[in-house]
Formats: structure tokens, C-alpha cells, sequence
């Protein structure tokens, strides 16, 4: 199963953002992927 992983600094917006985006549109299309999102920053 392919996977996909958006990061950014914070993990706060936009790469939680970027993974619902594409979970929703996924969902849509009824592709089975797995989607996550992590920062890179130590808050």
C-alpha cells in the first residue's frame, strides 16, 4: 500500500492541513493509501 508523508517545521498547519486534504480527496477516489503528517521542529 503506497504511503504518503507531508512535513513541515511544527506539524501545527500546514502539513496537517496537506493530509486531510489529500484523506479527503483519497477518500473520494476510494484509493487506499496511507496518509500522515509529522514536524521536524523540537517545541
Amino acid at each position: 500500500m503506497p504511503s504518503i508523508l507531508f512535513v513541515c517545521l511544527g506539524n501545527i498547519c500546514r502539513s496537517p492541513l496537506a493530509e486531510a486534504a489529500l484523506r479527503a480527496e483519497a477518500q473520494r477516489l476510494r484509493l487506499d493509501l496511507i496518509i500522515d503528517s509529522a514536524g521536524t521542529g523540537n517545541w
